[in-house]
């Protein structure tokens, strides 16, 4: 079976930030399509089988979300029914869990 990716809101402007700045540090808009077509394609191969991307758990619990690595990018989602649901697609050094919302600043 063959899931449907979708992609939140939040995570089509994380899409705009990352082509923004990868373009800011490469002044090349091939090179710049060319990193986000492997982005989307990392992404989209999840439409096979979507429970092969790395479990995200948080204090030992799974948190429902599963994401990819793509270079210095993690693409977060959340499998529904018969479709991939992309909510965020973050830098790997930023502090995910917190823009997840799996993370208070009390913490």
């Amino acid at each position: 079976m063959k899931y449907m990716i979708q992609y939140s809101k939040a995570s089509l402007r994380d899409l705009d930030r990352v082509w923004s700045e990868f373009f800011e540090a490469s002044k090349d808009y091939d090179v710049t399509g060319r990193y986000m077509d492997g982005l989307l394609d990392k992404i989209e191969s999840k439409s096979v089988y979507p429970e092969s991307g790395s479990p995200l758990c948080y204090e030992e619990l799974f948190t429902g979300y599963r994401f990819v690595v793509f270079k210095a990018y993690l693409a977060f989602y959340h499998i529904e029914n018969d479709s991939v649901i992309v909510d965020r697609v973050l830098f790997g050094k930023s502090d995910y869990l917190k823009r997840l919302g799996l993370e208070t600043e009390e913490e």
